[in-house]
């Protein structure tokens, strides 16, 4: 697979981000699909693809901050990554400041990694076949709400201690594209960045879309080294 992870100093240097690919609305009807030439990505898949392109430098060495004494454990196999929006541009980070029922939704509004709250460890799970997001920035596990209603029905949210299917996504690369898509496996449907919602849930992510339409469901994947 040809890497999709870019060097964040040359990201930074350019004098803007590219124009988000036009694409239609997402569907929310009918059976989950994966369009053609996507694949799944499995764990020895991440490593492998991480390990052969550049990354963000160490969160330490660029002097930006780390998850408070006592939250910042990481799984011995999991790859420590920054995730971006195609739609928008924007990084993906933890809201841990939110008031509840919102505490830890998952928003792509950040520039760039200034620290632990756009920082997520995807740890592989061999018997599901599927990847677990704990975030960094409160070391929780990302959970899609299937119970909340509304427009924040499978609203993703960095919130559970443990992983169960709640927390589980399938991972998926696209080598022509270069770009990833996630797949939750509590309601089979792929996140989407709501580019559309207004006020404080503006470009969340939620858990909504039948298949991979376009801009909505696609995400680039950069490695932050520890």
């Amino acid at each position: 697979m040809t890497s999709a992870l870019l060097s964040l100093s040359a990201l930074l240097t350019a004098s803007a981000l590219a124009a988000p690919t036009a694409a239609a609305a997402p569907r929310n009807d009918g059976p989950a699909a994966m369009s053609e030439g996507w694949e799944t990505v499995h764990g020895d898949d991440l490593a492998r693809i991480t390990g052969n392109g550049e990354s963000i430098p160490s969160l330490s060495a660029t002097g930006r901050s780390l998850p408070a004494a006592g939250t910042s454990a990481v799984a011995a196999e999991s790859e420590t990554m920054a995730l971006q929006s195609v739609r928008n541009g924007k990084f993906t980070a933890t809201e841990r400041n939110y008031a509840a029922p919102n505490t830890g939704v998952l928003r792509a509004r950040s520039a760039e990694v200034t620290g632990a709250w756009e920082g997520f460890a995807f740890e592989w799970h061999e018997d599901t076949q599927t990847f677990a997001l704990k975030s960094l920035a409160n070391n929780r596990y990302v959970a899609v709400e299937g119970n909340y209603s509304g427009n924040t029905q499978n609203i993703l949210r960095a919130r559970s201690t443990g992983t169960g299917t709640w927390e589980r996504f399938t991972l998926y690369h696209n080598e022509d594209l270069d770009r990833w898509a996630l797949q939750s496996a509590l309601n089979g449907r792929f996140v989407a960045m709501e580019n559309s919602y207004t006020g404080s849930l503006q470009y969340a992510l939620r858990a909504r879309s039948m298949e991979v339409t376009g801009s909505w469901e696609q995400f680039v994947l950069y490695k932050i080294e520890g």
